[in-house]
């Protein structure tokens, strides 16, 4: 039986009119095999691999993701808000808060995908988030201010609305969401994955006592086109 290095990805896919795959390794045999195919690919790879062979299959530099983490014992305490969070929300008011704050992923910035497919991609992310009840919404003077959604020791997402942003009050919502989730969860360590794009995240979290991870780059490839939908 030949081995296929391409793994389905339907989170991915049900976005965009191509079908899309992420690699199970970093290989020429796994790179090789994306030219048999179309569609829309990702790989990961370390931040010091030679990358001459990405490069000689079409594969195009995509984001870098960094892996911040934190103990309990080494978590700012008393950077963190007081805040109210619910489980109770209008899924609506989460979404519009997730399409306008996050314009900066990797899709966004992958010139072979129109923004209101990127969009899409966030959005349903989100939404999954929602239904898996993974979201918590924050409160402030009774209206939903942002939110965040974690999964057992992973930060996943936070935001904050536009009207509450550019206030100085990011270290201490971030701050509230990694309490809430350390007290929920149990956990002793926290961990979350952001893009040196967002160096404003970035220096929020290494103010709560974060410290910096491991680093890896991802690299996208589209074997095929992608029209834009009406």
């Amino acid at each position: 039986m030949i081995k296929s290095y391409l793994e389905p990805t339907p989170w991915d896919q049900r976005n965009f009119p191509v079908e899309t795959y992420q690699l199970s390794e970093y290989s020429e045999a796994a790179l090789r095999e994306t030219d048999q195919v179309k569609g829309h690919f990702t790989v990961k790879v370390g931040v010091f691999e030679n990358t001459k062979l990405l490069h000689d299959y079409g594969f195009y530099y995509a984001d870098t993701l960094i892996a911040p983490f934190c103990k309990k014992d080494r978590f700012l305490f008393e950077r963190a808000k007081e805040a109210s969070f619910t489980e109770n929300f209008d899924k609506d008011e989460i979404l519009n808060i997730a399409e306008e704050a996050f314009q900066g992923g990797r899709y966004h910035r992958d010139f072979n995908i129109p923004n209101n497919m990127a969009d899409k991609r966030y959005r349903n992310w989100v939404k999954d988030l929602i239904n898996q009840r993974l979201i918590l919404a924050y409160k402030q003077n009774g209206e939903i201010a942002g939110f965040f959604a974690y999964k057992d020791d992973q930060i996943l997402l936070l935001a904050m609305h536009e009207d509450y942003r550019g206030k100085g009050m990011a270290t201490a919502f971030a701050g509230a969401c990694v309490k809430e989730q350390f007290v929920r969860t149990g956990h002793t360590e926290l961990k979350t994955s952001i893009s040196p794009s967002n160096p404003a995240s970035l220096n929020v979290f290494l103010g709560l006592g974060f410290r910096l991870g491991p680093a890896i780059d991802v690299y996208h490839k589209l074997n095929g086109t992608i029209e834009e939908r009406e």
